[in-house]
Parts: C-alpha cells; sequence; structure tokens
C-alpha cells in the first residue's frame, strides 16, 4: 500500500504571539551570526530567529541562538548593587552612587598605598566594542594600572601571539568566504559542528559544491573528524611535529612556493634547516602518525590550487599554542597560501566579541592594534584623548594567567573582574580560590550576581547582558555588526558603558577626558582613530552596519565617499603579492624546535586528559545552563571512555567515578564511547568545580594562555553510588 501524503500531520510552529521583531547579533561565540527577537503585546522577548539576508548565517541558527531570547528572564540576573566589608559576610544591599564610590575608593587607597599596578582589572570578550574601548580609555587613562587584560587570554591569546609573530600584527587574514575558493581544509584542533555550527553548514555546503578533501587533525574523533575524508588522530601537544615534518616532505619534494617566498617572505634558509631534522619516520614515533600518512597530507595541501587551514582551541590551549599557529602560518606562506581566494590560515574565534577586544580594549597595547612599546603610538592616543603619553607604561602588563600568581605573592591586592568568572575558567581552580582570598578588594561587574567569582567580591554591580545594550562586535571574519537593546536590564541593572562613564567621572572630576554616552558617538571617535590602521573602520556608522548585516573591515572613508559600498562576500587583508605589517612588508617564516614539557601519563596517572565543547552549552554554563532547551542535553559532568579502557578498569555505562589529577579529583559521569582512544578521557569543561579541578596551569611561554588539553589522571571507582550522584548533582549551577 502507497503511503497516502495528504494524510500525514502537518508541522506546525506554535504561534508565540510575535507583534514585532527586533535586530541584534549573536551573543554566544565569534560565528557573528544575525538574529532576530520577537516580542509579543506585552513587549516580552518570546522567540529567535536568523536573519535571512545576513551573509554570515543566510537566514540559520544553532540549537543556542534559537533559544537566546530566554537570557533576559534566566535565573541569577543582578537586580540592585551589594556591598559587604568581607567576602565571607553576607551581602547588603547599597544604591549605585555608594557602590561606586566604593570601588573608585578602594581603587584610589590600593595605588595609593602599594603602587599604580597593584590593582588589577580583568575583563571578557562578551561586551560590545564601545564599551571595550571606553574601558581601555579608563584603564589606560584615568586608572593608569598596567595590570589589565581579558579572559580572552584564555581562549584566543596563541592566535593573537602567532599572527604578531608571523605578520607583525594580529588580524585573521582570511574569511568563510574562503571555504567557497579552497581546494584543500585542514582544520586543526577545531569541532566546527558543535563549536561554531554555522560556520560548519558554510563549510559543508561549500565542499558539497567544490568536493575539496577535509582533513582533520584531532586525538579525539569530533564529530567534524567522523566527516573527513582524512583523520589525523594526533597525540596531545605533539602538532608542531607534524607541522614541521609535512614542511619537511614539502621542501624535500620541491612543493613549496619560491615564487611566492622570495617575494613575500624572510627566514626561508632558517627554516629550512630546522624542518630538514623532522624526517616522517622520526616524527611519527612523537606524534603518532605513520610516516606515509604525513607525505600523503602534505602533498595535498602543497599540490593543491588554493590551500586553507582553520583551528580553534585544540592549538591554542597548549604549551606550544603559539608555536601551532606559527607552523600552520608557516605551511601557508612556503605554499603560497596567504592572500588568495581559498588560501589562508584563520583562526576561529572563541568569544562573541573577542575580536573587538583585541581591536579595542587597550588590553595588550593601545586602540586598533597600537603598541605601548612604540614611543609614536603613545603619542598618538595621548594627544587624541587629551592623556601625558608619559602616564602611559612603556609596556604591557600582566596576561590574567599570571596576574593570579602575582595576587598570591602579594604583588596585587586589587581585582576588577568584568564579566569574566575566573573562579570556574580558570586552570587548577584551587590555587586560584586561595588566590582570590588573598585580596583585600574584589569588585565583581556581572549581569549574574550568582557566579563563583562573586563569593570573593566586596562590591557587587549588576551590568545588562547582550541585547539589552546597544553597540558593535566583531566576529572571527572581522565582520563588525551590531546589537540593537531587545529590552532594558532588569530593575536596577545597567548597561556596562554607563558603569564605566560613571566611575571615569569619579577619576575624572575635571572632565579633561571625553567620555561619550551614546555608542553611535564612541563609535564615531572610533572610526577616527581607526584611519590608516589596519582594522580601518573610518567609513563605516552604526546605520550603516545594520543596513549591510555587518561590514568587514577594512572598509575606509574613501571607499565610501567614493560611493563605493561595502563588499557583500568576504575581503582578506592581504594580497597574493602581500604587504605584511612588519617595516619590510614580509611576513616571517620561524624554525620552530620542539620542546617536550606536556604533562604526560604514566603509571600513577595513565589517561590522558582532554576538554572541550558540548554543542548545547556554553563556557560555565552561566547562561545556558539556566536555559531548559540547553541544559536538558548535558545537566550533569560526564567523560567519554573507551569502551574498552571501560572494561578493564570495571566502569559500565552511566555509572560515577572520580578522576584525580596531581591537583584535585572531581566526580563525574562515564558514557563509553569509540571517539576517544583508549589511553584518552574526553571531559566538557562547561561545568563549575569540574574540569579545572584538574588541569594545570602550565603556560605557553608567547601567549601565557594555559594547556587545557593536555593532562593526566587516573579513575578511581566510587562503591556508593547514590552519594555520588547527589556530588555530581551539586556540580549543576543554575
Amino acid at each position: 500500500m502507497l503511503f497516502n501524503r495528504t494524510q500525514k500531520n502537518p508541522v506546525r510552529i506554535a504561534d508565540k504571539g510575535v507583534v514585532e521583531w527586533k535586530y541584534a547579533a549573536c551573543g554566544y561565540c565569534s560565528t557573528g551570526c544575525s538574529i532576530e527577537v520577537g516580542l509579543n503585546a506585552k513587549g516580552r522577548p518570546v522567540a529567535s530567529r536568523g536573519v535571512a539576508e545576513a551573509d554570515v548565517n543566510r537566514g540559520k541558527l544553532c540549537l543556542k541562538g534559537i533559544f537566546e531570547h530566554e537570557l533576559f528572564d534566566s535565573a541569577g540576573r543582578g537586580t540592585h548593587p551589594l556591598m559587604r566589608d568581607n567576602w565571607h559576610e553576607a551581602w547588603q544591599p547599597a544604591d549605585w552612587d555608594t557602590a561606586l564610590d566604593r570601588l573608585h575608593g578602594e581603587i584610589v587607597r590600593i595605588q595609593q598605598r602599594y603602587g599604580r599596578d597593584s590593582f588589577a582589572i580583568i575583563s571578557t570578550g562578551q561586551m560590545l566594542t564601545e564599551e571595550f574601548y571606553t574601558l581601555g580609555k579608563l584603564t589606560r587613562g584615568l586608572i593608569g594600572t598596567n595590570n589589565y587584560d581579558g579572559n580572552t587570554t584564555l581562549c584566543m591569546s596563541s592566535a593573537v601571539s602567532g599572527y604578531k609573530r608571523s605578520f607583525g600584527s594580529d588580524g585573521p587574514p582570511g574569511c568563510y568566504e574562503d571555504f567557497e575558493h579552497t581546494d584543500c581544509l585542514i582544520a586543526w584542533g577545531s569541532n566546527l559542528p558543535e563549536q561554531h555550527p554555522i560556520i560548519y553548514w558554510r563549510m559543508k555546503e561549500a565542499q558539497e559544491k567544490r568536493g575539496f578533501p577535509l582533513i582533520v587533525v584531532d586525538p579525539r574523533v569530533t564529530m567534524l573528524a567522523q566527516n573527513a575524508h582524512i583523520h589525523l588522530p594526533v597525540t596531545p601537544g605533539t602538532d608542531v611535529v607534524l607541522m614541521n615534518a609535512m614542511m619537511h616532505v614539502i621542501f624535500e619534494e620541491g612543493l613549496e612556493d619560491r615564487r611566492y617566498i622570495d617575494a613575500n617572505t624572510t627566514g626561508v634558509d632558517a627554516l629550512q634547516a630546522e624542518v630538514a631534522g623532522y624526517n616522517p619516520a622520526m616524527a611519527a614515533r612523537i606524534c603518532g602518525i605513520d610516516e606515509d600518512t604525513i607525505r600523503n597530507v602534505a602533498r595535498l595541501y602543497a599540490r593543491a590550487g588554493a590551500a586553507m587551514s582553520i583551528w580553534t582551541m585544540g592549538i591554542n590551549q597548549s604549551t606550544h599554542g603559539s608555536d601551532g599557529v606559527v607552523g600552520i602560518n608557516n605551511l601557508a606562506l612556503v605554499t603560497g597560501n596567504i592572500g588568495k581566494p581559498g588560501g589562508t590560515s584563520l583562526s576561529i574565534t572563541g568569544q562573541c566579541n573577542a575580536m573587538g577586544t583585541r581591536e579595542w580594549s587597550s588590553c595588550s597595547g593601545l586602540p586598533n592594534y597600537r603598541l605601548l612599546e612604540d614611543p609614536g603610538h603613545r603619542e598618538e592616543i595621548g594627544a587624541f584623548w587629551g592623556v601625558d603619553p608619559d602616564f602611559f607604561p612603556k609596556q604591557r602588563g600582566l596576561y590574567q594567567t599570571d596576574i593570579y600568581p602575582a595576587i598570591e605573592s602579594g604583588q596585587i591586592k586589587g581585582l576588577w573582574l568584568i564579566a569574566t568568572n575566573p573562579m570556574s575558567s580558570l586552570p587548577n581552580t584551587a590555587r586560584v580560590r586561595k588566590a582570590m582570598e588573598n585580596l583585600e578588594f574584589c569588585a565583581v561587574q556581572d549581569c549574574y550576581q550568582d557566579t563563583e567569582s562573586a563569593q570573593y567580591a566586596h562590591v557587587y554591580l549588576p551590568a545588562g547582558t547582550w541585547a539589552e545594550k546597544e553597540g558593535v562586535m566583531t566576529n572571527t571574519e572581522r565582520r563588525v555588526n551590531l546589537v540593537k537593546p531587545i529590552t532594558p536590564p532588569p530593575e536596577q541593572a545597567k548597561p556596562d558603558l554607563w558603569i564605566f562613564n560613571q566611575v571615569a567621572r569619579r577619576f575624572d572630576t575635571n572632565g579633561t577626558l571625553s567620555f561619550p554616552e551614546k555608542p553611535a558617538e564612541i563609535f564615531r571617535e572610533m572610526t577616527v582613530l581607526s584611519r590608516g590602521r589596519l582594522a580601518d573602520i573610518s567609513g563605516m556608522s552604526h546605520e550603516l552596519i545594520e543596513q549591510c548585516r555587518g561590514v568587514q573591515w577594512p572598509y575606509t572613508q574613501e571607499q565610501a565617499e567614493s560611493g563605493e559600498g561595502p563588499p557583500k562576500g568576504g575581503k582578506r587583508i592581504y594580497t597574493e603579492d602581500a604587504t605584511f605589517s612588519y617595516p619590510d612588508g614580509r611576513a616571517r617564516l620561524i624554525p620552530l624546535p620542539f620542546i617536550d614539557n606536556n604533562e604526560v601519563p604514566d603509571e600513577a596517572y595513565p589517561f590522558w586528559l582532554n576538554t572541550g565543547r558540548l554543542i548545547e552549552h556554553w563556557h560555565g554554563r552561566s547562561k545556558t545552563g539556566k536555559i531548559g532547551n540547553n541544559n536538558k542535553y548535558s545537566p550533569i559532568p560526564f567523560i567519554e571512555i573507551n569502551p574498552d579502557a571501560a572494561a578493564e578498569q570495571g566502569i559500565s555505562m552511566g555509572e560515577y567515578v572520580r578522576l584525580v589529577s596531581r591537583r584535585s579529583d572531581a566526580v563525574v559521569m562515564a558514557m563509553p564511547t569509540q571517539r576517544v582512544p583508549k589511553n584518552m578521557l574526553f571531559l566538557p569543561f562547561h561545568f563549575h568545580d569540574c574540569a579545572n579541578r584538574l588541569t594545570l596551569g602550565l603556560l605557553d611561554p608567547y601567549s601565557r594562555q594555559p594547556a587545557y588539553k593536555q593532562g593526566a589522571v587516573r579513575i578511581e571507582l566510587i562503591s556508593d553510588q547514590k552519594a555520588a550522584a547527589r556530588m555530581s548533582m551539586e556540580m549543576r549551577k543554575f
């Protein structure tokens, strides 16, 4: 009997009574999706949808974006300023003036007693760019501490460092459109389907049209690896060895692009001498990829008309993270794959506006990739802001990961945390906890009152979140997009920009520096500072950005005045005959000796511990853990364990086990799967007081980014499963 299609019930979407749609850009990952939030007749956000005419997502949203409108009413939101004398006492309500006076007074007291750099400020990758710029002006121009950084150190610092070392400046050279032109794609430690689903869709659509080979380098059989033509399950922390071995083959077989090398790079002789020692047969014993596969992948990449590399945390979060980025750049440069369509090395950024903080927050220098070390840059910004250039530090201060040891040793006495939660996100939680207890004063500014770090605060400032504010963000491919306010912050909570301006007035009582209140005015100030810089946005405005659903930089005033509209598709910083940001216009080819300083499994701790993301969750779950349609998929911490390893350990599906590292322990549920090898465990990092109890604090020497993905643990069985279940449930956070 044939099936009668007319009898099938049609799919019906619930009518949520939307009467108005408001525009924004998504506030989760760095993809940069344009989103509209639907309001009902009462003005309440009730739905989210993708924007069809936006080039990035073309109407699509991932699981997190679909339910993003539920953030506004999620549990734990801060609604009133709070204060207390000691962090272990109960909170007391305060008004804004009293709380801000306390923050200002404590910064002044600590700096006068211990020195300017005894107070530290740590921000985020999730504010709007105008807020970053204003905080940078406040910190560099008025407060004056040099210990100022963002939590982007934990995810993108290695990419920043690697780009600077290779090209002379930060700034991803490629774009999503490169997928539509490439002939070969290597994904290094990047699991797009779960980390950046819409970028994965862009890549997959292009691959189906072009048929290019996909090569995935990852110790775990990720969702992306399952769809790869070739999967290279590299030994954790040895990516540089694999890269050097590939370049050994490329030079040995004459597959390099000598014309491009001679025209655009320096250092090829030293690089060639270094990789000569990485014969694939030797490299195979270190990186775990057999000789023939190394040779085959090197040939595929080098012979492609255009070859592209992408990477995420699998490269960055390592003691060799910066070297890994430089190695990817080396491969691209020696094969002529920087500056042409489909040929690029594209870091897939983590947070929604990590690029905005890299460009404009002044954490690592001064606005728009200017350097504190450059006297000319200090003079230029000093004149523009009205600040004595001698007030600026002469070099960048401590990274976030170095600030906490400085608190531990007593060099830093006060801390202002802004939209970041180090008690959840930093490695070796126990050590961070002890450092926080040493602070004389801590202020936490966050949209959520119930973060772990707020436990140690003396002042809590309730901030707005995402589309309760107005401003721009920059995505992975340098596309600047606009966030419009969908709804105001709850009760007495305020936008971060308002808070920064109020603090600035307390430091600058004479009004010497300009702190505009309207985001559009701040953006116009930024456009002036951007003229002639790499990240030139002088032709942009809030109105143009909204009209175009995002505009990539560079887009100059000259382009705008000539009537040349922003290109709809992708843009590349460099051309095939590129002019890089070093004074001589050439990129650097940098030799990378491999130094094996990983923590590796041994008899006492026989398993590799690998950490990473799940598609349904975001960072520490302070957002998605409170949204039922996200949290229901993974409400408790778990590990992926190889079935053979589970059988040898006597572990069954769904049983709770204790993971023990040299730092601490954590209770998790065991999930046997073939996605991990027998000597490895995969642990999602989203759960409070779990993954980062175990991770170690080894840092990359250039980027100071932690090695979250290379550690060693053992498994202990738990006899009382009911007690273990209760302990695991306590790690849930709402």
